[in-house]
């Protein structure tokens, strides 16, 4: 590109300096031509007042005057023959023309001619010959067009020299861009490109950047939504596989309700999908009052039997506290995370506590399990306690947030973690006023 760059502006200059100097250099010659006409013309005037005089008085003798060296100037008498100086012996064309006309001119073989008449009163006494080589006009004409030529190679080599320092101007960017666009190809979405105080080519890379950007974001979602799923989707599976076994294990008893509980259970998986969907997409819809009864019940009738199975049992406790505004999507996952680390991690009863925190909901999840460290930052993707992967309680707080809520520990041993929702404001009013 950089060479491309700079032939085409080596061209262009040389085009340029072509079609200013051509007409130029005719101008110049042109010039030239005249210029030495006009001072043979002064010769041959000066030639033909100084003798005048001389050839009106049969008694006296012309002289020609003193001329540039260059300049060869003679006197013919009206016949065309030649009296005094420098000249063919008998005159020429040029010569003869001046005897009708006051000024002839012409070329005759290599030299330039000037033809006055020397005139006394209406007699023609004389004419007065001057002539210069047309090669002293050659020379003069070739050094000057060689003194152009040299500017117009001095021209064009700054236009060279420009050419290049414009070329790295305008191809480093570009070569940059290239670069960039090709590590965002190879999956580099961090890219950035440097501004080169080109509008146009610094639109490129704020495009190429927002394009960087966005697909890194879209990415880093997609991968945020397959561990979150699979992490999700764990504990439905777990319990539906329990149900399947026990099923299995027992023969003997009523299938149809096992069956009817695996049923329960899918659906409940196929609602956790659902969820997932609804909150990885980027448009949210606006938060509305939720049925946190139904949600208790859901709680209630998905992790009773899961806990059973482990000796544990399952308690919910509801205070009467304001409908929460929140998506019952959201509230479902969090409490599902909070849920599934009591199971996994903790031991005892499990106790889901639901009530009036003021301008806010709190759902307390806790169990009689030892509890966790202190300085741990369970709230970090990829922290973990030794079992897990840290992606729950992470993917939790998002969620919560993500509903202007808040999820925090509450007490670490045993462990209780609170989350909080926002409360409509007008049944927040009213239980205040009931108080």
């Amino acid at each position: 590109m950089r060479r491309r760059i700079v032939t085409l502006t080596v061209v262009a200059a040389v085009l340029a300096i072509g079609l200013f100097g051509l007409p130029f250099a005719f101008i110049v010659a042109r010039y030239y031509l005249d210029d030495e006409r006009a001072e043979l013309e002064r010769a041959a005037d000066s030639a033909a007042l100084t003798m005048s005089d001389d050839l009106s008085d049969p008694g006296r003798t012309p002289v020609l005057p003193a001329t540039a060296a260059e300049d060869n100037v003679g006197l013919y008498s009206p016949e065309g023959h030649l009296r005094l100086g420098i000249g063919p012996a008998t005159a020429d064309f040029v010569v003869m023309a001046a005897r009708d006309t006051d000024l002839a001119s012409g070329e005759v073989g290599s030299d330039l001619v000037i033809a006055v008449p020397v005139i006394n009163g209406a007699t023609l006494t004389g004419i007065v010959r001057a002539a210069t080589p047309l090669t002293e006009l050659d020379r003069r004409n070739i050094v000057t067009w060689l003194a152009m030529l040299g500017l117009a190679a001095v021209a064009v080599g700054a236009t060279w020299l420009v050419a290049r320092g414009l070329a790295a101007r305008l191809a480093r960017p570009l070569e940059e861009l290239s670069a960039s666009a090709e590590r965002l190809g190879d999956g580099d979405f961090t890219v950035r490109t440097r501004r080169a105080g080109i509008s146009e080519i610094d639109q490129v890379a704020d495009a190429l950047d927002t394009t960087a950007e966005r697909i890194g974001k879209t990415l880093e979602r997609e991968r945020a939504f397959s561990a979150d799923a699979s992490h999700q989707l764990r504990t439905p599976l777990t319990g539906l596989r329990m149900q399947l076994e026990d099923a299995l294990e027992t023969p003997d008893e009523d299938l149809r309700g096992a069956i009817t509980s695996a049923i329960t259970s899918a659906d409940r998986l196929e609602s956790t999908i659902d969820d997932l969907l609804t909150l990885a997409r980027e448009t949210r819809t606006p938060r509305t009052v939720m049925d946190l009864d139904a949600l208790l019940d859901e709680v209630r009738q998905g992790w009773h039997g899961l806990l059973a199975g482990q000796g544990r049992e399952l308690r919910i406790e509801s205070r009467e506290p304001p409908p929460p505004t929140a998506s019952a999507a959201a509230v479902r996952q969090v409490l599902g995370v909070l849920l599934d680390n009591a199971v996994t991690h903790g031991r005892g009863t499990v106790t889901v506590t639901v009530r009036d925190a003021g301008d806010a909901v709190a759902v307390d999840v806790s169990d009689e399990g030892p509890g966790v460290s202190g300085d741990l930052d369970l709230f970090t993707r990829g922290s973990s306690t030794g079992v897990g992967n840290g992606i729950g309680l992470a993917l939790a707080r998002s969620l919560a947030e993500a509903e202007g809520g808040r999820l925090r520990l509450t007490t670490p041993a045993p462990p209780m973690f609170t989350l909080l929702l926002p409360a409509k404001a007008q049944d927040v009013r009213l239980a205040r006023r009931e108080r």
